[in-house]
This record gives structure tokens, C-alpha cells and sequence, in this order.
């Protein structure tokens, strides 16, 4: 099969497909043929060899794919040859083929395009670990709440949004622009910041009447911190899932946190394999029942063939990208 291997360490540029070995399943794995696999920011950091692959998965990158199984495991009992999914992956979703554990599977709705659900599995399990996590904050909690989830056109913002406002919390989301604003409104946030033009934690606390915010999904970093904890209300929680342009080293006021609000930092990738487990059972039990419904549904910005991998992280590291970007073999 071919796959898009990492040459040596650097930009998009390293990038080269080539063929390599067919993957066979092992037991308690299938073998899915890709259909797409979801572009996320940390490809670029494991291109750079900044984020390395857990032991045992492909040296290529690729955190999320969909397709259809072809082959199964041993002792696989649940899952068959012919069936529709998408998976969260420890790696290789940049690949014609993809050996996945039964963990880390979801099967696709009949009316949910099959490429387009590789931009599911990731910004789904992201959100909602850290959302229960972390976060503290079940569906039911969630109802008539205000919460604030920055960069509402990315890959996960677009998908909190969706989430967070089907079980019934008054989201706040920060975009750039007023097109990208827009669309934001469209997925379900409440109320959207230009951030180009306003201070987000003047709209929070305007609309909170000061009260603040429960829950702050963070995918910016230093340049928000202070702010974001200013606008956590009592008891609040920020979680951090990323760092863009504001980059990770800040200052923060202590005395600020001792109104009981708390700062969190998680990454998905490094979890150990009981817990993604887990995160995936409970976004299947709890989140995928909006999937079945149509009310979350795939945000897909461009999609570029596999040949064109180099183009396709290119295009997400320049920014402007309103969801996910797709390889396609």
C-alpha cells in the first residue's frame, strides 16, 4: 500500500508517499481501507519530531480516519468485513490502509458521508473527555449554561460548538472575521466574537451579566490565559486543548485563581489505551446519538489527495481554515 512517511524532520516539505508493507490485523484489531483521513495540528508537530507516535503505531501521521473494514482479528466479535466506520488513531491515518483497535472504533450512520466522518472521531473525543473531564460538566449540566469555546472555525471549536449547544448550553465562540463569525452562528454558537474587533471577555461578561463562564475550551494559549481565567465564573474550570498563536508560556495571577477557578491542560494522543478506550465509549453512548441524529455533523474545509499531502499541511499551517482539511487516497 502506500503511505505519506515522514523523510526527516522539518516542515510539510519532508513529506513523501511511498509504498510500504500491507498491514495485517493482529488480534483485537480490524484493518480499515481508508476512505479520508482528518488533517490536526499535531501532524505538523510530529512532521517537526515534536509529537511522537505512541509504541507500536505507524510511523506516519494521521490522528483520525474513515473507511470500511476489510479484514478482522482475532477474537474481533462486534465489528465485520464490509462495515462502514471511523476511528480515533495512535497514528498512520495518512495511508491507503490503517490497522486500528476495536477501541478506537465508531461506526458511521447510513446518513453520514463516509469520507467526510474522518473529521469526526478526534474533535469529538477531544471535546467531550475534556467537556466530562476536566471540565466536570455532563449533558445534563450543560443545559441553559453559558460556556466559552475559543477558535469556533477550527477543526474542534467547530464541532464544540455543535456539541456543546445540542446538549443545550448558550455557546460563546471566538472566530476571525466576520464570515467565519458567521458560520459559527450557523453550527449553533449563541453569541460569536469577532476577534478582530472585540475583547471576548467584555461579550462574556456582558452577557453573564459578570457572573462569567463554567467552562472555557481553550485552543490559543498564553496570549488568552489571563483573560480566560478573568472570565471563569466561581467554581470555573479553563481547559486547555491546544496552542496556536498565542503560543504556551504566560504569567498568570494567582490571586486570581483563588476565587476557586481552576486551569487544566490535556492532550488526547498520549493517553494511555484503557483510557481512550473509555473516551470512546463514552462519546459513542453519550455524543454519537447527535451524530445519528444529523444534529453534529463533519465540517470539512477542502480535501486533497494523497499525492497531495505536502499542499494539504501546507494549507492548514498558513491558517484559514474553517474545519478540517482531508486526504483521500
Amino acid at each position: 500500500m502506500r503511505a505519506v512517511v515522514i523523510t526527516e524532520r522539518g516542515g510539510p516539505e519532508v513529506l513523501r508517499v511511498q509504498e510500504v508493507a500491507d498491514p495485517q490485523p493482529d488480534p483485537g484489531t480490524v484493518v480499515i481501507d481508508i476512505a479520508a483521513a482528518a488533517l490536526n495540528r499535531a501532524d505538523l508537530l510530529q512532521t517537526r519530531g515534536m509529537h511522537p507516535p505512541p509504541p507500536g503505531a505507524p510511523p506516519w501521521p494521521g490522528l483520525e480516519a474513515s473507511g470500511i473494514i476489510t479484514a478482522v482479528g482475532q477474537g474481533v466479535a462486534d465489528w465485520h468485513v464490509g462495515q462502514r466506520v471511523c476511528a480515533l488513531l495512535d497514528g498512520g491515518g495518512y495511508a491507503e490502509q490503517v490497522v486500528v483497535p476495536v477501541r478506537g472504533l465508531l461506526p458511521v450512520p447510513d446518513g453520514v458521508d463516509l469520507v467526510q466522518a474522518a473529521a469526526l472521531p478526534e474533535g469529538l473525543c477531544t471535546v467531550w473527555s475534556n467537556v466530562t473531564g476536566p471540565g466536570g460538566m455532563s449533558a445534563a449540566d450543560l443545559q441553559g449554561q453559558w460556556v466559552l469555546v475559543h477558535g469556533g472555525s477550527g477543526g474542534i471549536g467547530s464541532l464544540a460548538i455543535q456539541i456543546l449547544a445540542g446538549f443545550g448550553a448558550r455557546v460563546i465562540t471566538t472566530a476571525g472575521g466576520p464570515q467565519r463569525a458567521a458560520r459559527c452562528g450557523e453550527l449553533g454558537a449563541e453569541v460569536v466574537v469577532d476577534h478582530h474587533a472585540q475583547d471576548f471577555a467584555d461579550v462574556v461578561r456582558e452577557h453573564t451579566e459578570d457572573r462569567g463562564v463554567p467552562l472555557v475550551l481553550d485552543v490559543v494559549g498564553a496570549e488568552y490565559l489571563e483573560r480566560n481565567v478573568q472570565v471563569l465564573a466561581r467554581h470555573g474550570q479553563l481547559v486547555i486543548i491546544g496552542l496556536m498563536a498565542g503560543g504556551g508560556t504566560a504569567q498568570i495571577d494567582l490571586a486570581a485563581l483563588m476565587r476557586w477557578k481552576s486551569v487544566h491542560g490535556t492532550l488526547l494522543r498520549a493517553r494511555p489505551p484503557q483510557e481512550k478506550e473509555a473516551i470512546v465509549t463514552q462519546v459513542r453512548r453519550e455524543v454519537w446519538p447527535l451524530v445519528e441524529q444529523g444534529r453534529i455533523r463533519p465540517v470539512v474545509h477542502a480535501k486533497y489527495p494523497l499525492d497531495e499531502a505536502v499542499q494539504a499541511q501546507d494549507a492548514m499551517a498558513a491558517g484559514g481554515v474553517f474545519g478540517k482539511i482531508l486526504l483521500v487516497p
